[in-house]
């Protein structure tokens, strides 16, 4: 009688921990999961978040490690796409790819096309060549310096923000670069003062060139990162958020934000369609 027991109550146990495990698998899309991958797009030239290793070639960054990580979660492979980055938008609109994975910023103007899995936060920073740092005590001196950043971005838009707010009658002369290589080459040869990247790529480059580069002061505004998802692929935006969280829960990302020198950029928790 005991023995009957004690194998019901191993049964039971066993019927639980299967439900346990059914309760919190991630169902994919039945395309997906049939298929055994996700297409991803991304462009590999936003280190540290995408490139290509030079010495490999192959693709290397915080987010090449997260998505093979998220593909492990979901039990799929993770199929890289690369496209450019004005393809980002039409190739999920025409279902080129399921998602974009490549440092790409969640801004409430994109969320018609597309949901945004947020899994990372960052800011515009001022720098300045690190021979003027005594100039740029603080970011006050930045007042009436000639600014240089990416027309390409929201960082325009933000550095003019921030100057209306905290210069007054002096404020910055922003002067617009074909992107972040550019307003670094700028401010080596002196034709800008200061100039304006993303928090979470200013310390890969100054590891790059080291002493050439210090930051002032903190972030002016908060921006969202995140896995750009069709607006109709609801569950492929819930797998994806579970698969994130996962990784956030069992130290993985934490891990890899360390790797990548990324860990002031860290979420508590993947957020949906959290940008501006």
């Amino acid at each position: 009688m005991k023995r009957v027991l004690v194998a019901a109550a191993f049964i039971g146990a066993m019927s639980v921990s299967v439900l346990s495990v059914q309760a919190w698998a991630i169902e994919l899309p039945a395309e997906i999961a049939k298929r055994g991958s996700i297409k991803v797009a991304l462009v590999p030239n936003y280190p540290p978040m995408e490139f290509r290793d030079p010495a490999t070639n192959t693709l290397s960054g915080f987010d090449i490690d997260l998505g093979e990580a998220i593909g492990r979660k979901l039990g799929v492979k993770i199929e890289w796409q690369e496209t450019s980055f004005d393809q980002f938008m039409p190739s999920i609109s025409t279902g080129r790819v399921d998602a974009i994975l490549s440092g790409f910023t969640d801004y409430a103007s994109r969320h018609e096309t597309a949901t945004f899995v947020d899994y990372l936060k960052s800011g515009p920073n001022f720098f300045v060549q690190q021979s003027r740092a005594a100039e740029f005590k603080d970011m006050a001196a930045l007042c009436g310096k000639k600014v240089g950043a990416s027309r390409r971005t929201m960082f325009p838009t933000m550095i003019t923000a921030w100057s209306e707010k905290s210069c007054g009658s002096n404020p910055v002369v922003f002067v617009g670069t074909d992107g972040s290589a550019d307003a670094r080459t700028q401010l080596k040869q002196g034709r800008i003062d200061a100039a304006v990247q993303g928090n979470e790529t200013l310390p890969y480059v100054m590891d790059l060139e080291p002493g050439a580069y210090a930051p002032v002061g903190a972030p002016i505004a908060q921006q969202f990162t995140g896995i750009a998802i069709p607006v109709k692929e609801k569950a492929l935006q819930q797998a994806m958020l579970e698969a994130v969280d996962a990784l956030i829960a069992d130290g993985s990302y934490r891990t890899l934000l360390a790797k990548w020198k990324l860990t002031d950029n860290a979420l508590e928790k993947a957020t949906i369609n959290a940008g501006q």
